[in-house]
């Protein structure tokens, strides 16, 4: 068993195998020659012991190295994740190392190695970037390092960090940016927009009596002759809005953009703009749907709030089935009754598309202040871009040409009914619906 196990974990170097192919070809020319024979015969026994040598430095020493593999609690999806593979080495010899990470199947990579080289009695971290575009559970393999000597006959291999998994979230990284730029001054460099306040809004919740230091002008008579004492009209301030971002997860939302769907694009911007609202002192709410509203979060400013929506978001699972306005409608008459900004995260390639569920928007827009966020399709506006050569070419621009502006009578369709809009590309998916939150708050149109 002892013999077995050194066998699986001994290789033998190219280098040896070349040296071996030099001696066979000395051996054929010994016919011809034959002083070349003893020779090369020499060099065979020379080759041999240099094997033996290598295997002896290589196998003496119980724990050659050590080696583990960090990263976060957690991965980032659509970020570049940084993986740290620390190696210690114990030998009293420099080594050089082949280092092969047995990395999770999503990201179908199947040639993965890292070659390096670490000094005697010493530690080297190994630094690589991995970027997923799913959310999920990735489960890493064994960590595998191949050591060869200064002779580079052989490689010893050791295995570490056997079955390791990690979440992969909505994209934290991201909130953490826009977390310290929303609040700094660095917000025109992101093009984060600042925009003069030009009114203060109030929205009613109760009648209540009167106490030393109330606004005298929010009195309200009526009340106070019912009661025979002073009543006033108390206001929510505007910072406890309520804001719910509604993320369709049906077909439309399926299309992929750099290796993310629109729908990964969406949660990640939810995430981002969940934590500025939060911040903006508002309330933050959330849910889904396709055939049914899922994944419902309340809106509310509680400091527990972020974790509530990054697990729902984390739980996010579709089919991608066509969507059900009706029902989305349905669902917000019921549970949201006071009035909110909804953030509506879809999109709609055509005018037909969006006549079929304007009926639905028109009803949502009645009771709430409506922002529906659809995508510009950046592949159509690349072959706009792209000069036309053959009759094919022309003809592609042109129908290129028609779905872009259809996108554009889309947003003046939604502005004749008073819902706003926001036509961005999936990359700045994020920035432009931040830029549009703090325009709705500090123009206190909601």
């Amino acid at each position: 068993m002892r013999l077995l196990n050194f066998f699986r974990k001994l290789y033998i170097n190219h280098q040896f195998f070349f040296a071996l192919m030099g001696l066979m070809v000395l051996f054929v020319l010994s016919f011809i020659f034959p002083f070349l024979f003893n020779a090369t015969r020499y060099l065979f026994f020379a080759l041999l012991l240099l094997l033996l040598l290598d295997i002896m430095i290589l196998f003496v020493a119980q724990r050659g190295i050590e080696a583990s593999r960090s990263m976060a609690e957690k991965l980032s999806n659509g970020d570049e994740n940084p993986i740290t593979v620390n190696i210690r080495n114990f030998y009293t010899f420099p080594i050089h190392i082949k280092l092969v990470d047995e990395i999770p199947f999503q990201f179908q990579v199947r040639n993965f190695n890292i070659n390096s080289t670490i000094s005697p009695s010493s530690e080297k971290a190994i630094v690589y970037q991995l970027r997923p575009t799913e959310r999920g559970e990735y489960f890493f393999g064994n960590l595998n390092i191949y050591v060869s000597s200064p002779l580079r006959i052989i490689s010893r291999r050791f295995t570490f960090n056997k079955d390791q998994m990690v979440p992969v979230y909505p994209s934290y990284i991201q909130l953490r940016k826009y977390d310290l730029m929303a609040f700094s001054n660095n917000l025109l460099q992101y093009g984060v927009k600042r925009i003069r306040r030009i009114g203060h809004s109030m929205e009613f919740e109760q009648i209540k009596e009167y106490t030393q230091g109330d606004d005298i002008r929010t009195l309200n008579w009526k009340a106070t002759a019912k009661k025979n004492a002073l009543m006033i009209n108390q206001f929510q301030d505007e910072k406890s809005q309520s804001v719910y971002m509604v993320i369709d997860k049906g077909r439309v939302m399926k299309m992929p953009f750099n290796g993310l769907s629109l729908l990964d694009y969406a949660i990640n911007a939810t995430l981002v703009l969940s934590n500025v609202i939060l911040k903006k002192h508002d309330k933050a709410g959330m849910l889904t749907f396709s055939k049914k509203p899922e994944n419902r979060v309340v809106a509310e400013k509680r400091s527990s709030q972020m974790e509530k929506i990054l697990q729902s978001l984390y739980g996010i699972k579709t089919d991608f089935f066509e969507s059900d306005y009706s029902r989305l409608y349905a669902d917000i008459r019921q549970h949201i009754n006071q009035r909110s900004l909804i953030i509506l995260y879809t999109n709609f390639e055509s005018l037909d598309g969006l006549h079929r569920q304007l009926p639905y928007l028109k009803a949502i827009a009645k009771s709430h202040l409506l922002v529906v966020i659809f995508f510009n399709n950046t592949e159509l506006n690349d072959l706009i871009d792209k000069k036309a050569d053959t009759i094919q070419q022309v003809y592609d621009k042109a129908i290129a040409e028609k779905f872009a502006f259809e996108k554009r009578l889309i947003v003046n369709e939604l502005r004749k009914y008073g819902i706003h809009s926001v036509l961005t590309q999936p990359e700045n998916l994020t920035l432009d619906t931040i830029n549009k939150y703090l325009e709705i708050k500090a123009r206190g149109i909601l």
